[in-house]
């Protein structure tokens, strides 16, 4: 204490120790909070350049994710578009067996109506039947087909849907994360703070976040994989399918064809035969009327010797004579009478086969009828029926 502070406190004047004292704490303690300002700054200005490198980092993340998700996303839309386009490709080839399968009945119908003779389990009706086994058989084969892509369908479009949503949550976090790297001091007060509490917020780990978006990505790449395979797979039913209709309609076509020319070989045959049947009659009617003709003078022959024969037994007792000319008339009109009665057997003989001739023309035409009612079945109606018939590779 020096000589003037002492001599102060003496005489009652104020402690200027203290307030030495005090005017150097205070000195110290403006000091410090000048140092705790400085440190505060510099440590808000690190924090505010570790948060924009941490929200930088993020939108990085984001806008990564992003690109995995639109790939993606552009993957599944083109490979939803490309089935959708199968799916009408089946649905068409669906309707397309519908009038094959029309006709095939048709013609089995049409088939039916051939007269007893003719209505026979043949190499057509054969070749019909697995024709329309066939056509079935596709048909429903090509129902489950649509029925397995349009599913397939729904799964891409429900994966599109996930990640379309994906995508806009990712959007919006991205737009949030740059506006809050965006953001200063001098800004936020034109920020509404957000009212709800931290409480009600869904949190989730960074790897749970990444976990998400690849669990959207594994099943989009899973579903595009699916739908690349039953691409492969309808392709291939498509294509056999049409080959095995194509396939049968050529052999039902050959079968028809054969049977044809085998009925138009026998029909040709019956034609050839009928005008000599008929020839036969008609030269059986002229060899009954000459025949007529022979009996007719040998009768006039007959009754002349019996004239004579008759005249002579008129002769005188004694001038009944056996003489050689009553022996030859009585060898005559025994002669005659045998001719005659040879020649009516055979009148009655050609009658005998004439009528047998006119059942073979009878059978004939029965025949020939038969095989041109099945000819017009086959030939006209059938091959009509199925000329509108075209197989398309589907």
């Amino acid at each position: 204490m020096s000589v003037l502070d002492h001599s102060l406190q003496q005489v009652g004047g104020p402690d200027l120790v203290n307030m030495e004292v005090m005017l150097n704490h205070s000195e110290l303690f403006r000091a410090e909070c000048k140092r705790l300002m400085l440190e505060t700054d510099k440590a808000c200005k690190r924090m505010q350049d570790e948060d924009s490198k941490q929200l930088d980092q993020r939108v990085r993340d984001i806008q990564f994710l992003k690109k995995e998700l639109e790939l993606k996303l552009d993957e599944i839309i083109l490979e939803t578009d490309v089935l959708v386009a199968l799916q009408s490709r089946v649905i068409k080839a669906l309707e397309a067996c519908k009038e094959p399968l029309r006709v095939t009945v048709l013609c089995l119908e049409e088939r039916k109506r051939r007269t007893p003779p003719e209505r026979l389990y043949d190499e057509v009706n054969i070749e019909l039947l697995k024709e329309r086994e066939v056509t079935e058989g596709v048909a429903s084969l090509l129902e489950r087909v649509a029925e397995q892509v349009s599913e397939q369908i729904r799964l891409n479009r429900s994966v599109k849907y996930h990640l379309e949503r994906d995508l806009k949550e990712k959007f919006e976090a991205q737009n949030i994360d740059n506006s809050c790297a965006l953001m200063t001091v001098h800004s936020i007060s034109n920020q509404q703070m957000s009212k709800h509490s931290s409480s009600a917020l869904l949190t989730v780990t960074p790897k749970q976040w990444e976990n998400m978006a690849d669990l959207n990505i594994a099943k989009a790449e899973q579903q595009k994989s699916n739908s690349v395979s039953l691409r492969a797979l309808v392709e291939s039913v498509l294509q056999q399918t049409a080959a095995d209709m194509q396939k049968q309609f050529q052999a039902t076509t050959a079968a028809i064809q054969l049977n044809v020319q085998q009925i138009k070989s026998a029909k040709d045959q019956m034609e050839e035969k009928l005008p000599k049947i008929l020839s036969e009659i008609n030269g059986q009617q002229m060899i009954r009327e000459d025949l007529q003709v022979a009996i007719t003078e040998n009768e006039h022959f007959l009754s002349l010797a019996q004239t004579r024969l008759a005249l002579r037994h008129q002769r005188p007792g004694k001038e009944q004579c056996h003489d050689p000319a009553q022996v030859q008339l009585l060898a005559e009109i025994q002669q005659l009478t045998a001719h005659i009665n040879k020649l009516r057997e055979e009148v009655v003989q050609s009658e005998e086969e004439q009528r047998a001739l006119v059942r073979c023309q009878q059978k004939l035409q029965e025949g020939i009828d038969i095989k041109a009612n099945s000819l017009y079945i086959d030939e006209v109606l059938c091959q009509q029926h199925r000329e509108a018939i075209i197989i398309h590779s589907f």
